[in-house]
Protein backbone atom coordinates (compact mmCIF):
# COMPACT_ATOMS: atom_id res chain seq x y z
CA UNK A 1 0.00 0.00 0.00
CA UNK A 2 1.04 3.59 -0.56
CA UNK A 3 0.40 5.78 2.49
CA UNK A 4 0.51 9.54 2.82
CA UNK A 5 1.26 10.47 6.43
CA UNK A 6 1.33 14.12 7.49
CA UNK A 7 3.60 15.02 10.38
CA UNK A 8 6.20 12.27 9.91
CA UNK A 9 8.91 14.29 11.67
CA UNK A 10 6.63 14.51 14.70
CA UNK A 11 6.37 12.16 17.65
CA UNK A 12 3.46 9.98 16.53
CA UNK A 13 4.01 10.36 12.79
CA UNK A 14 7.58 9.11 13.14
CA UNK A 15 6.49 5.96 14.97
CA UNK A 16 3.63 5.31 12.55
CA UNK A 17 5.88 5.74 9.50
CA UNK A 18 8.37 3.25 10.93
CA UNK A 19 5.59 0.73 11.54
CA UNK A 20 4.23 1.10 8.01
CA UNK A 21 7.71 0.69 6.54
CA UNK A 22 8.28 -2.39 8.70
CA UNK A 23 5.12 -3.87 7.16
CA UNK A 24 6.51 -3.29 3.66
CA UNK A 25 4.37 -0.30 2.72
CA UNK A 26 5.53 2.86 0.98
CA UNK A 27 5.26 6.07 2.99
CA UNK A 28 5.17 9.59 1.60
CA UNK A 29 5.63 12.01 4.48
CA UNK A 30 4.74 15.67 4.85
CA UNK A 31 6.16 17.91 7.56
CA UNK A 32 6.71 21.62 8.07
CA UNK A 33 9.51 21.23 10.67
CA UNK A 34 8.04 24.12 12.65
CA UNK A 35 10.04 25.42 15.66
CA UNK A 36 7.31 24.75 18.27
CA UNK A 37 10.04 22.67 19.96
CA UNK A 38 13.67 21.87 19.16
CA UNK A 39 13.76 21.21 15.43
CA UNK A 40 16.88 19.07 15.88
CA UNK A 41 14.70 16.34 17.39
CA UNK A 42 12.47 16.44 14.32
CA UNK A 43 15.52 16.31 12.07
CA UNK A 44 16.84 13.27 13.92
CA UNK A 45 13.54 11.45 13.53
CA UNK A 46 13.40 12.34 9.83
CA UNK A 47 16.99 11.22 9.26
CA UNK A 48 16.17 7.76 10.60
CA UNK A 49 13.18 7.54 8.28
CA UNK A 50 15.10 8.80 5.25
CA UNK A 51 17.51 5.88 5.66
CA UNK A 52 14.67 3.45 5.02
CA UNK A 53 13.65 2.15 1.62
CA UNK A 54 10.15 3.23 0.68
CA UNK A 55 10.14 6.58 2.51
CA UNK A 56 10.25 10.10 1.16
CA UNK A 57 9.42 13.34 2.97
CA UNK A 58 8.19 16.62 1.50
CA UNK A 59 9.00 19.70 3.58
CA UNK A 60 5.88 21.80 3.29
CA UNK A 61 3.45 23.69 5.49
CA UNK A 62 -0.15 22.52 5.54
CA UNK A 63 -1.29 26.09 4.94
CA UNK A 64 0.53 26.18 1.59
CA UNK A 65 -2.22 24.86 -0.69
CA UNK A 66 -0.32 25.46 -3.92
CA UNK A 67 2.64 23.33 -2.86
CA UNK A 68 0.40 20.67 -1.36
CA UNK A 69 -1.55 20.30 -4.59
CA UNK A 70 1.66 19.70 -6.53
CA UNK A 71 2.32 16.71 -4.26
CA UNK A 72 -1.19 15.27 -4.58
CA UNK A 73 -1.17 15.78 -8.35
CA UNK A 74 2.16 13.97 -8.73
CA UNK A 75 1.48 11.10 -6.34
CA UNK A 76 -1.30 8.58 -5.82
CA UNK A 77 -2.14 7.50 -2.29
CA UNK A 78 -4.10 4.45 -1.20
CA UNK A 79 -4.57 5.77 2.34
CA UNK A 80 -4.15 9.29 3.76
CA UNK A 81 -3.40 9.56 7.50
CA UNK A 82 -3.52 13.16 8.68
CA UNK A 83 -1.57 13.52 11.94
CA UNK A 84 0.11 16.92 11.49
CA UNK A 85 -1.29 19.63 13.75
CA UNK A 86 -0.31 22.32 16.19
CA UNK A 87 -0.13 20.24 19.36
CA UNK A 88 -0.16 21.19 23.02
CA UNK A 89 -3.16 22.09 25.17
CA UNK A 90 -1.40 24.77 27.22
CA UNK A 91 0.33 26.43 24.27
CA UNK A 92 -3.10 27.16 22.79
CA UNK A 93 -3.56 29.70 25.59
CA UNK A 94 -0.43 31.55 24.44
CA UNK A 95 -0.62 31.34 20.66
CA UNK A 96 -4.19 30.54 19.59
CA UNK A 97 -3.73 31.62 15.96
CA UNK A 98 -1.25 28.79 15.37
CA UNK A 99 -4.10 26.34 16.03
CA UNK A 100 -6.45 28.00 13.55
CA UNK A 101 -3.76 28.07 10.86
CA UNK A 102 -2.44 24.52 11.25
CA UNK A 103 -5.41 22.60 12.59
CA UNK A 104 -8.35 24.22 10.80
CA UNK A 105 -6.92 25.68 7.59
CA UNK A 106 -4.29 22.96 7.23
CA UNK A 107 -6.84 20.19 7.73
CA UNK A 108 -9.22 21.83 5.27
CA UNK A 109 -6.46 21.81 2.65
CA UNK A 110 -5.73 18.12 3.23
CA UNK A 111 -9.44 17.24 3.05
CA UNK A 112 -9.97 19.29 -0.10
CA UNK A 113 -7.06 17.59 -1.85
CA UNK A 114 -8.29 14.20 -0.74
CA UNK A 115 -11.61 15.09 -2.36
CA UNK A 116 -9.94 16.13 -5.62
CA UNK A 117 -7.57 13.14 -5.65
CA UNK A 118 -9.54 10.30 -4.03
CA UNK A 119 -7.99 7.62 -1.84
CA UNK A 120 -9.45 4.47 -0.34
CA UNK A 121 -9.47 5.80 3.23
CA UNK A 122 -8.99 9.19 4.88
CA UNK A 123 -7.88 9.04 8.52
CA UNK A 124 -7.86 12.03 10.85
CA UNK A 125 -6.10 12.38 14.20
CA UNK A 126 -8.23 13.87 16.95
CA UNK A 127 -7.98 13.96 20.74
CA UNK A 128 -9.65 13.03 24.00
CA UNK A 129 -9.71 16.81 24.64
CA UNK A 130 -12.69 16.86 22.27
CA UNK A 131 -14.80 15.52 25.13
CA UNK A 132 -14.24 18.83 26.94
CA UNK A 133 -16.31 19.29 30.08
CA UNK A 134 -18.01 15.89 29.85
CA UNK A 135 -17.99 14.19 33.23
CA UNK A 136 -19.60 10.83 32.46
CA UNK A 137 -16.89 8.23 31.97
CA UNK A 138 -15.56 6.26 30.27
CA UNK A 139 -15.83 8.54 27.25
CA UNK A 140 -17.74 6.97 24.37
CA UNK A 141 -17.40 8.04 20.76
CA UNK A 142 -21.08 8.99 20.63
CA UNK A 143 -20.83 11.41 23.58
CA UNK A 144 -21.45 15.11 22.93
CA UNK A 145 -18.41 17.26 22.13
CA UNK A 146 -20.08 20.65 22.45
CA UNK A 147 -18.14 21.87 25.51
CA UNK A 148 -14.43 22.20 24.55
CA UNK A 149 -12.25 23.83 27.21
CA UNK A 150 -9.38 25.09 25.03
CA UNK A 151 -8.98 26.33 21.49
CA UNK A 152 -6.85 23.25 20.81
CA UNK A 153 -9.82 21.03 21.70
CA UNK A 154 -12.20 23.24 19.73
CA UNK A 155 -10.08 23.05 16.57
CA UNK A 156 -9.80 19.27 16.78
CA UNK A 157 -13.55 18.90 17.33
CA UNK A 158 -14.08 21.25 14.39
CA UNK A 159 -11.96 19.08 12.11
CA UNK A 160 -14.04 16.05 13.09
CA UNK A 161 -17.17 17.88 11.96
CA UNK A 162 -15.51 19.23 8.82
CA UNK A 163 -14.38 15.77 7.80
CA UNK A 164 -17.88 14.43 8.41
CA UNK A 165 -19.24 17.00 5.96
CA UNK A 166 -16.73 15.94 3.33
CA UNK A 167 -17.46 12.28 3.95
CA UNK A 168 -21.20 12.88 3.55
CA UNK A 169 -21.03 15.15 0.50
CA UNK A 170 -18.41 13.24 -1.46
CA UNK A 171 -18.64 9.72 -0.01
CA UNK A 172 -15.09 9.78 1.35
CA UNK A 173 -14.52 6.82 3.71
CA UNK A 174 -13.25 8.54 6.85
CA UNK A 175 -12.09 7.46 10.31
CA UNK A 176 -11.36 10.04 13.00
CA UNK A 177 -9.46 8.57 15.94
CA UNK A 178 -9.14 10.20 19.36
CA UNK A 179 -5.82 9.89 21.22
CA UNK A 180 -5.59 9.57 25.00
CA UNK A 181 -2.43 10.98 26.68
CA UNK A 182 0.08 9.35 24.36
CA UNK A 183 3.63 8.90 25.68
CA UNK A 184 6.76 7.02 24.70
CA UNK A 185 10.20 7.13 23.09
CA UNK A 186 11.08 10.08 20.86
CA UNK A 187 8.41 12.11 22.66
CA UNK A 188 8.01 15.89 22.52
CA UNK A 189 9.87 18.08 25.06
CA UNK A 190 6.61 19.84 26.00
CA UNK A 191 4.98 16.60 27.16
CA UNK A 192 4.66 15.73 30.84
CA UNK A 193 6.82 12.59 30.74
CA UNK A 194 9.68 14.45 29.03
CA UNK A 195 9.47 17.38 31.47
CA UNK A 196 9.26 15.12 34.52
CA UNK A 197 12.16 12.95 33.39
CA UNK A 198 14.36 15.95 32.60
CA UNK A 199 13.52 17.64 35.89
CA UNK A 200 14.23 14.57 38.02
CA UNK A 201 17.54 13.89 36.25
CA UNK A 202 18.59 17.56 36.44
CA UNK A 203 17.42 17.87 40.07
CA UNK A 204 15.12 20.76 39.21
CA UNK A 205 11.51 21.12 40.43
CA UNK A 206 8.71 19.61 38.37
CA UNK A 207 5.33 21.35 38.23
CA UNK A 208 2.45 19.13 39.32
CA UNK A 209 -0.94 20.67 38.57
CA UNK A 210 -4.03 20.31 40.77
CA UNK A 211 -1.66 18.99 43.46
CA UNK A 212 -1.47 15.69 41.59
CA UNK A 213 -5.19 14.98 41.92
CA UNK A 214 -5.53 13.98 38.29
CA UNK A 215 -5.93 10.76 36.34
CA UNK A 216 -5.05 10.09 32.72
CA UNK A 217 -5.69 7.18 30.40
CA UNK A 218 -2.03 7.01 29.37
CA UNK A 219 -1.48 5.26 26.02
CA UNK A 220 1.95 3.99 25.01
CA UNK A 221 2.87 5.13 21.52
CA UNK A 222 3.40 1.61 20.16
CA UNK A 223 -0.16 0.73 21.21
CA UNK A 224 -1.49 3.85 19.52
CA UNK A 225 0.36 3.01 16.30
CA UNK A 226 -0.95 -0.55 16.40
CA UNK A 227 -4.48 0.79 16.72
CA UNK A 228 -4.05 3.25 13.84
CA UNK A 229 -2.48 0.61 11.60
CA UNK A 230 -5.29 -1.84 12.20
CA UNK A 231 -7.94 0.85 11.76
CA UNK A 232 -6.44 1.80 8.40
CA UNK A 233 -7.78 -1.53 7.11
CA UNK A 234 -11.20 -1.01 8.70
CA UNK A 235 -12.68 1.23 6.02
CA UNK A 236 -16.10 2.59 7.03
CA UNK A 237 -19.02 1.67 4.78
CA UNK A 238 -22.27 3.58 5.11
CA UNK A 239 -25.15 1.57 6.61
CA UNK A 240 -22.82 -1.27 7.62
CA UNK A 241 -22.21 -0.91 11.39
CA UNK A 242 -19.97 -3.28 13.28
CA UNK A 243 -21.66 -5.89 15.43
CA UNK A 244 -21.96 -4.94 19.07
CA UNK A 245 -23.69 -2.69 21.56
CA UNK A 246 -23.08 0.56 19.72
CA UNK A 247 -21.15 2.03 16.80
CA UNK A 248 -20.22 5.61 16.02
CA UNK A 249 -20.77 5.03 12.28
CA UNK A 250 -22.62 8.01 10.83
CA UNK A 251 -26.16 7.39 9.58
CA UNK A 252 -25.49 9.61 6.55
CA UNK A 253 -21.83 9.01 5.64
CA UNK A 254 -19.06 6.38 5.55
CA UNK A 255 -17.63 8.04 8.64
CA UNK A 256 -16.65 6.74 12.05
CA UNK A 257 -14.99 8.08 15.23
CA UNK A 258 -12.89 5.66 17.30
CA UNK A 259 -11.19 6.08 20.67
CA UNK A 260 -7.63 4.76 20.83
CA UNK A 261 -7.00 4.27 24.54
CA UNK A 262 -6.88 1.42 27.01
CA UNK A 263 -9.55 2.48 29.46
CA UNK A 264 -7.26 2.09 32.50
CA UNK A 265 -6.52 5.54 33.98
CA UNK A 266 -3.45 6.11 36.15
CA UNK A 267 -3.11 8.71 38.88
CA UNK A 268 -0.59 11.41 38.01
CA UNK A 269 1.39 10.85 41.21
CA UNK A 270 1.64 7.13 40.45
CA UNK A 271 2.91 8.04 36.98
CA UNK A 272 5.60 10.24 38.55
CA UNK A 273 6.55 7.47 40.98
CA UNK A 274 7.19 5.16 38.03
CA UNK A 275 9.60 7.73 36.58
CA UNK A 276 11.32 8.09 39.96
CA UNK A 277 11.74 4.32 40.16
CA UNK A 278 13.30 4.14 36.69
CA UNK A 279 15.70 7.01 37.39
CA UNK A 280 16.46 5.99 40.97
CA UNK A 281 15.84 9.45 42.38
CA UNK A 282 12.94 11.33 43.95
CA UNK A 283 11.47 14.33 42.21
CA UNK A 284 11.50 17.82 43.67
CA UNK A 285 7.78 18.45 43.53
CA UNK A 286 6.20 21.86 42.97
CA UNK A 287 2.49 21.42 43.60
CA UNK A 288 0.32 23.91 41.76
CA UNK A 289 -3.33 24.76 41.16
CA UNK A 290 -5.24 23.45 38.16
CA UNK A 291 -4.39 25.18 34.90
CA UNK A 292 -7.12 26.81 32.79
CA UNK A 293 -8.57 24.40 30.26
CA UNK A 294 -7.34 21.26 32.02
CA UNK A 295 -9.48 18.35 33.22
CA UNK A 296 -9.06 16.11 36.24
CA UNK A 297 -9.69 12.75 34.55
CA UNK A 298 -9.82 11.04 31.17
CA UNK A 299 -10.93 7.47 30.48
CA UNK A 300 -11.50 5.87 27.08
CA UNK A 301 -14.16 3.36 26.27
CA UNK A 302 -12.17 1.12 23.92
CA UNK A 303 -14.94 -1.37 23.09
CA UNK A 304 -15.44 -0.11 19.53
CA UNK A 305 -11.71 -0.20 18.79
CA UNK A 306 -11.52 -3.76 20.08
CA UNK A 307 -14.52 -4.93 18.06
CA UNK A 308 -13.16 -3.37 14.88
CA UNK A 309 -9.51 -4.40 15.25
CA UNK A 310 -9.44 -7.16 17.92
CA UNK A 311 -6.92 -4.99 19.76
CA UNK A 312 -6.92 -2.85 22.90
CA UNK A 313 -3.95 -0.81 24.21
CA UNK A 314 -2.51 -2.64 27.22
CA UNK A 315 1.18 -1.74 27.65
CA UNK A 316 1.73 -1.26 31.43
CA UNK A 317 2.85 2.22 32.44
CA UNK A 318 5.89 0.72 34.15
CA UNK A 319 7.02 -0.78 30.84
CA UNK A 320 6.31 2.32 28.79
CA UNK A 321 7.96 4.72 31.23
CA UNK A 322 11.10 2.59 31.45
CA UNK A 323 11.34 2.51 27.65
CA UNK A 324 11.11 6.29 27.55
CA UNK A 325 13.67 6.86 30.32
CA UNK A 326 16.09 4.45 28.62
CA UNK A 327 15.63 6.32 25.32
CA UNK A 328 16.01 9.72 27.00
CA UNK A 329 19.26 8.74 28.68
CA UNK A 330 20.65 7.27 25.46
CA UNK A 331 19.58 10.25 23.33
CA UNK A 332 20.97 12.84 25.77
CA UNK A 333 23.98 10.73 26.82
CA UNK A 334 22.92 10.63 30.46
CA UNK A 335 24.45 8.12 32.85
CA UNK A 336 22.16 7.31 35.76
CA UNK A 337 23.71 6.74 39.17
CA UNK A 338 23.84 3.13 40.25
Amino acid sequence: MRYLVTGTAGFIGFHLARRLLDEGHEVIGLDGFTPYYDVRLKEHRNTLLERRNGFHCHRVMLEDMLELEKIWAAEKFDIVIHLAAQAGVRYSLENPRAYIDANVIGTFNVMELTRRYPSQHFMLASTSSSYGANTEMPFRETDRTATPLTLYAATKAATEQMSHCYSHLWSIPTTAFRFFSVYGTWGRPDMALFKFTKGIIDRTPIDIYNHGKMERDFTYVDDLVEGIYRLSHCIPVRDQPVDGEFDSLSPVAPYRIVNVGGGSPINLLEFIEQIETCIGRKAIRNYMEMQPGDVTRTVANADLLERLTHFRPATPVAVGVKAFVDWYCDYHDVKLEG
